[in-house]
């Protein structure tokens, strides 16, 4: 098996697409409201289906890639991938292949990732499972995968032990740079966490942050961008953040409780539900929130955070990946060995 992974929308839209992804931020950050009016607009809008049937570009360039890679399985993790898969495979040739359609969203599904075909719809948990059946997607047709996270969460990994009386807090900050500056400096006045914050490729952030720790003489690791998530996730006894799609899941997958300081409607509000009603996290829409949680959580022998570290240990899945990727490879096994090629689902291969 060779895999490839495939990012189609640069070579079809080029810089279009460059503009559109920057646009795409601004939105979500600065006017979080407008991006909710559209997303619920495109959950009822039918025709959302046929501007994605006919996104000709994108089909182009699938089309080319069908032909180049011959693939007995397409894994789709974006939506609009589903709604062109058929066409392009008649196109180039290609008959023999599933098609799977990999959900990254949790419970407050858009309609957009199912309304189109599939062999199977790969979900990341039990509660998004819930939601496709009550759609009236077929259960046979449903697969409770996991989030593909990095395999690196499935390997062995820094230990980090018990929270002390300053336990390890790590602070992503996605967005809202002033409400963050406000938090950081609360934390570091109080000194009741160890704090590691990272800025992404926001440098002036990072430069103010820095400049912050040294005005008060209180010691904080200020990071950029970073390439090492699973060890700092699994180094850190909390994560303070944004309910994104892949953060809550790596956050899982560490086995690390979460407290939510932001959730962008609509996209993100099935994320900040997960963890909340399986108790992985909890909801702080203030900084004051965030400080008395803090208090909570640590308090004592700390029995609150190992409550959620418990919880948060039960639900992720570190090794999604892998099992994700075994299983199509098993699912095409059987398909092409029992009945020939594109037929069916193995129904007694367990997925984990």
């Amino acid at each position: 098996m060779h895999p490839e992974a495939l990012d189609l929308f640069a070579p079809a839209f080029g810089s279009l697409y460059q503009r559109m992804r920057q646009d795409y931020i601004n939105v979500v950050n600065e006017r979080p409201g407008i991006w909710a009016a559209v997303y619920s607009a495109a959950e009822q809008l039918p025709f959302i289906s046929f501007i994605l049937s006919n996104l000709w570009p994108l089909k182009r360039e699938l089309v080319k890639a069908l032909r180049k890679w011959q693939p007995a399985a397409v894994i789709a993790v974006y939506p609009a991938y589903g709604y062109l898969l058929k066409a392009a495979a008649q196109e180039a040739g290609l008959h023999d292949f599933k098609r799977y359609i990999l959900i990254t969203d949790s419970i407050t599904v858009h309609s957009m990732w199912h309304r189109c075909d599939a062999d199977a719809f790969l979900v990341p948990n039990e509660d998004t499972a819930n939601i496709l059946y009550q759609r009236g997607i077929d259960r046979a047709r449903v697969v409770v995968s996991g989030f593909p996270v990095s395999p690196r969460y499935a390997l062995p990994g820094p230990i980090r032990g018990a929270p002390a009386q300053r336990p390890k807090v790590l602070y992503m900050i996605n967005g809202q740079p002033g409400r963050a500056l406000s938090l950081v400096e609360r934390l570091l006045r109080e000194d009741r966490v160890e704090l590691t914050v990272t800025t992404g490729r926001d440098e002036a952030l990072k430069k103010e942050l820095e400049a912050l720790g040294q005005r008060l003489h209180k010691p904080m690791r200020v990071l950029g961008w970073i390439e090492n998530m699973p060890d700092l996730l699994r180094s850190n006894h909390l994560l303070i953040g944004k309910a994104g799609g892949a953060t809550v899941q790596e956050t899982l997958a560490a086995g690390t409780p979460m407290l939510i300081t932001q959730i962008l409607p609509g996209q993100e509000e099935g994320n900040a539900r997960l963890l909340l009603q399986n108790g992985c996290g909890a909801s702080c829409p203030t900084n004051e929130a965030v400080l008395e949680v803090l208090s909570s959580l640590f308090a004592g022998e700390a029995e609150g955070w190992h409550q959620m570290h418990r919880h948060a240990c039960a639900l992720g899945r570190p090794d999604a990946a892998t099992s994700i990727a075994r299983w199509v490879w098993e699912d095409v096994q059987y398909s092409e060995d029992a009945h020939g090629p594109g037929f069916g689902l193995r129904p007694d291969f367990p997925l984990g």
